[in-house]
């Protein structure tokens, strides 16, 4: 059974490793896809905000298949998914380029709901922990692909498509390692969990789904408009390129130190409060203090937003009474989430665009780090939805 436990963790870090690449890669790339398929600038601006509507938007169906098929069947769903939305990218046309952004995004959407749920059921017990290991693997998949897809290109002799072909090879691999589980994939009692309805109801539900919602709009806002904030401030092209590369790379650190921040207390109030302001203070840095500074900005604010989206994905589970009520919440907090989180850089660059400036954009995000802060009052309580009496753990109460 130890020998099981462990080959899952290597399994989750593996699917991890798959769920960013797809954005941060096609990202990094974005100059040289328009170029070459003379895409106009709005167009363009369209396939980094894509997958993040698809996120929400295909959350909601992870629920029905991992209630037919169980986690693993949604594992064996992602996989292929990921394999033909690669593929399909790498086409020759814009609709073979956007088609499979949406296949992308629907797979990792679907993937996003159920982790938190399969931890909850695999791991009751450290679910922090584990989820501080899947959220490192998340960043350190998406940096790599940010610093390695344009090098690719380049020794490919100059082909965006060979990078994006090239995570075909890392979804497979993944599913070699889920192999084993996948045979074994278990449906799930229909009647398993709380309601949708009640889930709707539970104000706790929301806060969860509010602090989910907050923290990755104001990621989405650093992983779209951060380079170009350094280069107006006076940055050059690759060195801004090179803070947000840095940043994000802090950010698996972050997640690394959430077990050390959290400890196993059943309360996480305080360290979500004080993670959106070492966010706030990144910020702050980002666009206020001296440009020789801009460095050690980017490091606060990718060390507490990557604490921070560990703590959004262990607070699902740790809010949760079961794996069934973990699927339905991180479904309603990852759905409204990151429909929420698809406005964070629409307005930002709005807020550019009326203004001229960075001003109006950083009141803003100091707005959504003050709200993230009242969110995680709420859902840092030691609390569970859906849990019967006598399940009740030492120190929580049950809810909703």
């Amino acid at each position: 059974m130890r020998k099981r436990s462990l080959w899952l963790l290597v399994a989750i870090a593996a699917l991890a490793l798959n769920l960013r690449p797809p954005f941060t890669a096609a990202g990094a790339l974005l100059p040289d896809i328009a170029g070459d398929l003379e895409l106009s600038t709005g167009v363009a601006g369209l396939l980094p905000t894509l997958p993040v509507v698809c996120l929400g938007v295909f959350a909601l169906a992870a629920t029905s298949i991992r209630r037919r098929w169980g986690d693993e069947g949604v594992v064996a769903v992602c996989l292929p998914l990921l394999v033909l939305g690669s593929l399909l990218r790498a086409g020759p046309s814009t609709v073979t380029l956007f088609g499979g952004t949406i296949v992308v995004g629907a797979a990792v959407g679907i993937a996003n709901v159920t982790l938190p749920a399969l931890i909850k059921r695999e791991y009751p017990g450290s679910v922090t922990l584990v989820t501080s290991l899947y959220t490192v693997f998340l960043t350190l998949g998406s940096s790599l692909a940010a610093a390695l897809a344009v090098p690719l290109m380049r020794a490919a002799g100059g082909s965006w498509r060979v990078p994006l072909i090239g995570l075909v090879g890392l979804a497979l691999l993944a599913g070699l390692v889920w192999l084993p589980f996948l045979r074994r994939g278990r449906a799930v009692a229909p009647g398993s969990g709380v309601s949708a309805a009640r889930l709707l109801r539970s104000p706790l539900a929301w806060q969860v789904t509010a602090f989910m919602g907050l923290q990755s709009l104001l990621a989405y806002v650093v992983f779209g408009w951060l380079p170009t904030i350094a280069q107006d401030r006076g940055m050059a092209a690759t060195a801004a390129g090179l803070v947000l590369s840095v940043s994000t790379l802090v950010q698996a650190l972050g997640a690394m130190a959430l077990p050390l921040l959290a400890g196993r207390r059943a309360d996480q109030r305080w360290l979500g409060v004080s993670l959106l302001a070492v966010s706030a203070l990144g910020l702050l840095g980002v666009f206020l203090a001296p440009l020789s500074w801009m460095w050690a900005a980017a490091v606060v604010l990718g060390f507490g937003m990557g604490a921070l989206f560990g703590l959004a994905l262990s607070v699902i589970g740790l809010r949760a009474a079961d794996a069934a009520v973990a699927s339905r919440l991180s479904a309603m907090a990852q759905a409204v989430g990151y429909l929420v989180a698809a406005t964070g850089p629409l307005l930002v660059g709005l807020l550019h665009q009326i203004s001229g400036g960075w001003t109006l954009s950083m009141w803003l995000l100091l707005a959504v780090c003050l709200c993230g802060a009242l969110a995680a009052l709420g859902a840092g309580r030691p609390l569970r939805i859906g849990a019967e009496p006598a399940m009740r753990r030492s120190g929580e109460r049950s809810v909703g």
